[in-house]
């Protein structure tokens, strides 16, 4: 079983951390001035070897200033970002912890730039790869106790899909987590490499299946997040027969897209969105780290973020190269990196050695785990009888307990010597079970008051079901009274006081309508106009005749009209009515455009200013051509002021 051992334990020498903060460092990329099509000039500036500033936009003549691990200016090479921010974890790896690399940027920052390089200038990966199997050849040399192994992983996440680099017809594979906690992927290839040179000829050609397509920003735009792992497995040849196990992810993350410049449709835009909302999930991530409190972290919100789990507030020795542009084009993308890697150099890691003591025959290793990322070492079953009878060649397992503060554990040290050998069998389970009552002491205690509680809890619920078929009981024996003896009253205990959900009939019997006809002479004198008569409100009565006080009600102008209200309307009338509209709407102030129905302050700016530009309306059908007056509104307009203007 894998064991967690401080890292600042005698295995690694001493020279390591409990913890070890994210390392942010912070790459310009060059100026170009094909990029910079109003030759603006660069919006970034370096102040110092971990300083910059960019500037304001919300003031031109101020600039903000960031503080980072390192900044690498435009004339930086490849070799001293490696030098200074990659080659100083990779030690790390053969003491069995792991590490992370990840280039984090806007697209066409130059993140794949700093992760892959080219021929004359490699970058991050081959860099790395190439100092860790020289790291391994100098551990080899300096002890024949310890035999080393080195292996690889390549994947890409496109479109949230987790797909096989070394084997490009696999389909989308699924992320897992074993009861350590350790995330790995079934099904993913893992290619034993030999050299460097082996490692180049297996890493090409899986590197050309990345998907990859041209935009207006970038020719060559990454349409997914890489990551490549290499895995170092260090075994001990002598008793116990340790084996300590480190991974190190190197992540080419793709670039955010503003789809406006970029100018995605279709496939791409889909491609666009899926990368944006991963690295909105790994902003969240990062944000709920830096919050603490014990709140969720969503790393199970998309796969880039369940992948990076250990890389951020895992157990990884973590490095965050993040990539800018300096031009004004990409100002706000730029602005938005360097808010994101402020935040992540608060996070903070916990490392710790993962180490597994085989219990097999010397010289036998055990199989190792295929196509695995973040997995733990293969389990090994404990021996709890000691040797079995008759069998020869056959070694009891040595139990690691190495962070274990309880001093007469007896699996760690017998004797002051911490390589020497567990004591006789007996010895060791008494040790053991006075452990195992030790840690579980207050746990147990806890189970106990939960199970009073449970029980509590049923009887309570025992009760209630006895008083529910008690009263049940009482309530079928009143009815069957009832059916019997004839209506009675009902008792009180059971009679329900509420009111029916249901509206009560009412007893009057409903009033017909009827429709009284208003003479044209009883309406005032402006309206006389009108060559119909009106129809106004019904005048209720009971239906057995009696007087109510009947009222009557002369409906308003507009509903009265109808829709055709210009027919109804004298045509004299309607023309006098449309020129006092025109006459305002011509020389009206402010004020008085406001005091036209459905003219706002908004519309009747608009209004002056298209006086201001065009001179005055001819008609009153100008009025559709200001800006959001549409034809149906213009007919509302029309018949609310004429209506309004004959009810003067």
């Amino acid at each position: 079983m894998a064991q967690r051992v401080a890292v600042n334990d005698a295995a690694t020498g001493g020279a390591s951390r409990r913890v070890s903060r994210v390392r942010v460092a912070v790459r310009l990329r060059p100026y170009m001035e094909a990029h910079d099509d109003k030759a603006e000039g660069p919006c970034v500036r370096g102040l110092g070897p971990q300083s910059l500033e960019i500037t304001n936009w919300r003031n031109a003549m101020e600039t903000l200033h960031y503080q980072f691990d390192v900044f690498y200016g435009e004339q930086t090479s490849q070799q001293e970002v490696f030098l200074s921010s990659v080659k100083p974890v990779l030690p790390h790896l053969l003491n069995g912890q792991n590490a992370s690399i990840f280039a984090y940027g806007p697209t066409g920052a130059g993140k794949t730039h700093t992760m892959l390089g080219s021929s004359e200038q490699p970058g991050v990966i081959p860099r790395a790869v190439r100092e860790v199997f020289h790291l391994v050849r100098e551990r080899e040399e300096e002890s024949q106790d310890w035999e080393y192994s080195v292996g690889m992983s390549y994947l890409e996440i496109y479109n949230e899909k987790v797909l096989d680099l070394l084997s490009p017809g696999s389909q989308d594979l699924p992320i897992r987590e074993d009861k350590d906690r350790n995330i790995f992927i079934p099904g993913l290839t893992h290619t034993p490499l030999t050299s460097f040179s082996h490692f180049h000829t297996v890493f090409l050609p899986a590197s050309l299946n990345r998907t990859t397509a041209s935009t207006k920003l970038n020719q060559r735009s990454s349409r997914s997040h890489a990551i490549l792992l290499i895995k170092v497995v260090r075994s001990q040849q002598s008793p116990p027969h340790r084996q300590q196990t480190g991974k190190l992810y190197l992540v080419d993350l793709a670039g955010s897209e503003d789809n406006r410049r970029t100018g995605n449709q279709g496939l791409r835009l889909k491609e666009s969105g899926a990368i944006n909302l991963s690295l909105f999930t790994l902003s969240k991530v990062v944000d709920a780290l830096n919050a603490g409190g014990g709140c969720r972290v969503p790393y199970r919100d998309s796969k880039l973020t369940r992948l990076l789990q250990d890389s951020l507030g895992g157990s990884a020795h973590s490095v965050m190269i993040t990539n800018i542009a300096p031009e004004y084009k990409y100002y706000f993308d730029t602005f938005t990196a360097l808010n994101f890697a402020a935040k992540s150099k608060l996070i903070v890691n916990r490392p710790f050695v993962r180490e597994t003591v085989s219990s097999s025959v010397p010289g036998k290793r055990p199989r190792d785990e295929q196509g695995s990322v973040g997995t733990a070492e293969p389990h090994h079953k404990k021996v709890k009888g000691g040797h079995k009878e008759g069998q020869e060649g056959s070694r009891p397992s040595r139990f690691v307990c190495l962070q274990c503060p309880v001093t007469h554990c007896g699996s760690a040290y017998f004797g002051g010597n911490p390589l020497a050998l567990s004591p006789p069998v007996s010895s060791v389970l008494d040790r053991l079970l006075a452990l195992e009552k030790l840690m579980m002491g207050t746990p147990e205690r806890e189970r106990l008051n939960l199970l009073k509680t449970v029980a509590e809890s049923r009887k309570e619920i025992q009760e209630l079901k006895e008083k529910q078929k008690e009263l049940e009981s009482r309530a079928l024996q009143v009815r069957e009274a009832n059916s019997i003896a004839g209506p009675q009253p009902q008792d009180p205990a059971l009679k329900n006081s509420l009111p029916q959900l249901h509206r009560k009939q009412s007893t009057a019997a409903r009033p017909k309508k009827q429709q009284a006809v208003v003479s044209p002479l009883l309406v005032s004198q402006e309206l006389a106009a009108v060559k119909k008569p009106v129809l106004c409100s019904t005048v209720k009565s009971k239906q057995n005749g009696e007087a109510l006080g009947g009222k009557e009600n002369v409906a308003g102008d507009e509903c009265a009209l109808g829709r055709d209200w210009e027919s109804r309307l004298e045509p004299a009338v309607l023309e006098k009515s449309r020129q006092h509209i025109l006459e305002v709407l011509n020389s009206g102030s402010l004020k008085e455009l406001k005091a036209l129905q459905l003219i706002g302050d908004k519309k009747a700016k608009l209004i002056m200013g298209w006086r201001e530009v065009h001179g005055s309306f001819s008609q009153v059908e100008d009025l559709k051509n200001i800006e959001g007056i549409t034809v149906k509104r213009f007919s509302s307009f029309l018949k609310a002021n004429v209506l309004s203007t004959i009810g003067r």
